[in-house]
């Protein structure tokens, strides 16, 4: 059994093994086995532990090690019948040996028996010496130790926080990853391919000031600064400059965390390495950066105006010390970059007065700027530029003045492929334009830096050409239709008609317009205008003058002023009075009556009576005829009747009748004297009138009317009423078997028959005129007579309205006897 400090020193897992051999390991009692096995578990430099198999029966174990090839023991162990494991010690360091153990029995006698070969660990090494170069290690020299194939450092602090192990092949080993100046305890342990030995003997060593971690700049081309953060535990700092290429060195120390570096070569590389003391005057860990000072500001700039491939301006310079790379930059904010000793810089705008400045660039960052140098580009070209044409065929480009502009050229080419070029130092360029053609112009401003980029392309179309020939002729009353030649450079046609009152206008691409809803009677200025999209209309072509046809008349009255001969009176109004007008009367088929006149009326004469007509007027001049007037109906007078009779009914009565009369609906009819009137209004052919004076001279006429109101008025011979019928008639008994009678009368001129009319005959008598008594003879008694008294014609006959009396006749014997009126009838 190892002691604790031996245990301390030794492998920690001998020691686990060996506090549970102490301790008592129960569970191991129930290992049994037939036969034994044993094996080496771990070995030290002086000793070796084995574990075996439990023999069962064996009441102790003995362990004996003997050098290898050799039967006599040098060491031996005894253990109880519990133990598995034990440890032979004793040994020699990097040793061979054949180790058996023996299961014994209660005499002390071998039950059985096993054994291993085993090599122990080289010997404990010595620690020489441990020191601190660098802040994160340690080294450790040791001499070698025979029969080690390597060696592990153990490295560890008082207060447990640290702990390694790291393999090394040799001394010296180095112990890395450490903190810096930390305290650090160590030793070393021999390692063959049987274990290691137990540790050497400790010794203390502490790790040196970490470096200072420099940060460099170099503010000018002469100068750099150096910066660090503070090194814990520093109580100095040494710093050391080297130029690039020279081998002597330039000290420094300080106690402060920069120093500013003055004097320095432009464009130089500058190596600084440094380290910090710590309070025991040893030097830390140094650190070295290289840091390379500003270049030196580039000299003879040139540039020059570029135009390829692209508009720019060409930089160049001589080349600045150190210099990595260098920037171009115009005032104007562009800017190129070049490792070479040209750049250009684009884009270059157009008439730009700039200057350029060019530093040069390397680790330690921008030069100062060079002086700057101005350049003028080439001109902008002239925008915008249009043409005038003054007088037509005569065109000018023009443009405005272009700053930095020395002279210009323009550029035109035809639509038929002819080009032209000027060049110019006034701001215009005259060339030939004809009409209808495209013409497409460029122009150019120039300077000494060259030409201007392409301007814009004017497309320039002349007015299209005006049309020769244009023929107009009237297509209706309010139409003009116009046909002309087509014309180079025309798209569409517009053809206007103006008077005094309105613009009457017509579009079309045809070269053909009807020009619709003009004024009539009016003087229209007609004129084809050609068009086209680019340059518009041509207003320079002549006009035409062309009339109108008239203005339609508008009848104002038609009148029929001779019945008698049916002529009617046609009127109308009109704005034309050169115009001449034809009146056309128009009946049923080839009844057309017609008058012409240069005025505003015409009489139409000899119509026939009871006719229909329409009637219209146009009017004529040599632009035309007008529209036909609105149509007018026409009714003439109804025709008279050709026969009219006039016929007593009674005495105050008359019957009137006459033919029919064409054109007529209706009549009245009239007898006219001085003493007395009468009328009738029918529809009829005969027409019946009361309250006529017998014995009284009348004027007969007719009305004959139209359906439309028209009238004829017809007047007829004289119509003489009859005599009055006698009035206070009386029959009396005469002698003889006769009767007289009589009567009474207003006119002593009239002369009357009365007629006695019996049964069987009629008896008359006509006395002479102025006698107002007659007799009848013959009579016979006991009759009933009719007696009428009427007075007679002109031509004889009896006027037939007078009433008749009835008398009756009696006898007296065979003679009449008295007479006894009974009556009219």
């Amino acid at each position: 059994m190892c002691k604790l400090y031996e245990c301390l020193q030794s492998n920690k897992s001998l020691c686990e093994l060996f506090h549970l051999q102490a301790s008592g390991t129960a569970h191991l009692d129930q290992i049994h086995s037939s036969t034994m096995t044993v094996s080496v578990f771990t070995v030290t430099s002086k000793s070796t532990v084995l574990r075996w198999s439990k023999y069962e029966g064996a009441l102790s174990y003995r362990v004996t090690a003997s050098l290898r090839n050799s039967q006599v023991p040098v060491v031996f162990a005894s253990f109880g019948q519990n133990t598995i494991m034990g440890s032979v010690n004793s040994l020699n360091p990097n040793t061979a040996y054949t180790f058996r153990v023996e299961a014994l029995g209660s005499n002390m006698n071998m039950l059985t028996d096993a054994t291993v070969d085993g090599l122990t660990a080289p010997d404990v090494p010595t620690i020489v010496m441990a020191s601190s170069k660098e802040s994160q290690s340690i080294t450790v020299e040791f001499p070698t130790v025979s029969g080690a194939t390597s060696y592990i450092l153990r490295t560890e602090t008082d207060d447990g926080s640290f702990f390694s192990e790291i393999p090394v092949p040799g001394s010296p080993g180095t112990v890395t990853n450490l903190q810096p100046y930390t305290d650090y305890i160590l030793s070393v342990m021999s390692v063959n391919s049987a274990g290691r030995s137990q540790p050497s003997l400790p010794v203390e060593a502490k790790t040196v000031l970490s470096a200072p971690l420099f940060n460099t700049s170099s503010p000018s081309n002469s100068s750099i600064l150096v910066k660090w953060e503070p090194v814990n535990h520093a109580v100095l700092y040494s710093l050391s400059i080297i130029k690039e290429g020279s081998y002597s060195r330039s000290p420094l120390n300080t106690t402060e965390t920069q120093v500013h570096l003055p004097d320095l070569e432009a464009g130089t590389k500058y190596c600084i390495k440094g380290n910090a003391w710590s309070p025991d005057n040893i030097p830390g860990d140094d650190f070295t950066v290289c840091q390379i000072t500003r270049s030196p500001t580039p000299q003879s700039i040139e540039l020059v105006v570029t135009s390829t491939p692209d508009a720019g301006i060409v930089v160049s310079w001589g080349p600045s010390k150190g210099a990595e790379q260098y920037v171009a930059m115009s005032l104007t904010g562009q800017n190129c970059s070049s490792s070479s000793n040209s750049c250009i810089l684009v884009p270059l705008s157009c008439g730009e007065t700039n200057t350029v400045t060019v530093i040069a660039i390397n680790q330690a960052g921008n030069s100062a700027p060079s002086y700057p140098v101005q350049i003028i580009s080439f001109p902008c070209p002239p925008q915008p530029i249009w043409v005038e044409e003054l007088v037509p065929g005569n065109c000018s480009v023009k443009w405005s003045a272009v700053p930095q502009a020395e002279y210009y050229t323009t550029f035109i080419k035809s639509d038929d492929g002819i080009e032209g070029m000027c060049n110019s130092t006034k701001l215009y360029c005259q060339f030939n334009c004809q009409c209808g053609y495209s013409y497409i112009m460029s122009v150019f401003a120039h300077n000494h830096a060259g030409p201007s980029p392409p301007g814009p392309l004017l497309n320039h179309t002349t007015l299209p050409c005006c049309p020769a020939l244009t023929t107009v002729s009237a297509a209706s009353w309010e139409t003009l239709m116009m046909e002309w030649s087509p014309v180079r450079g025309a798209d569409l046609y517009e053809t206007r008609a103006v008077d005094a009152n309105e613009v009457i206008l017509c579009n079309d691409t045809a070269p053909r317009c009807a020009l619709s809803d003009l004024n009539c009677n009016s003087l229209y200025s007609v004129v084809v205008i050609p068009c086209n999209d680019i340059s518009g209309c041509n207003l320079t072509c002549s006009p035409q003058t062309h009339e109108t046809a008239p203005c339609m008349p508008v009848i104002t009255g038609v009148s029929q002023i001779n019945t008698s001969s049916s002529s009617v009176l046609v009127s109308w109004t009109s704005d034309n009075t050169a115009a001449n007008y034809t009146v056309s009367v128009i009946g049923s088929v080839g009844d057309i009556h017609v008058c012409h006149s240069n005025g505003t009326s015409c009489l139409v004469s000899n119509l026939p009576c009871g006719s229909v007509y329409e009637v219209s007027t146009i009017a004529s001049t040599s632009a035309g005829e007008s529209i036909p007037s609105f149509t007018i109906p026409l009714e003439t007078a109804p025709c008279c009747p050709d026969n009219l009779t006039v016929s007593h009914v009674t005495q105050a009565m008359t019957n009137v009748t006459w033919s029919p009369a064409i054109g007529a609906q209706t009549y009245i009819a009239s007898l006219s004297s001085p003493r007395g009137h009468a009328q009738c209004h029918t529809m009829e052919t005969e027409c019946v009138m009361g309250c006529i004076t017998c014995g009284n001279n009348y004027t007969v006429s007719l009305e004959a009317i139209s359906r439309t109101g028209h009238k004829a008025e017809c007047t007829y011979h004289g119509f003489s009423a009859s005599d009055c019928c006698p009035s206070g008639i009386r029959l009396y008994r005469g002698s003889n078997n006769t009767l007289i009678v009589r009567w009474r009368s207003s006119s002593a001129l009239s002369q009357y028959t009365a007629e006695v009319t019996g049964s069987s005959k009629t008896h008359a008598c006509s006395p002479e005129p102025g006698i107002y008594t007659c007799t009848v003879s013959e009579i016979v008694c006991g009759q009933v007579y009719t007696v009428v008294v009427a007075p007679l014609k002109p031509d004889g006959s009896k006027v037939q309205f007078c009433n008749s009396r009835l008398y009756s006749v009696t006898c007296v014997g065979s003679n009449v006897g008295l007479v006894l009126y009974q009556g009219k009838r």
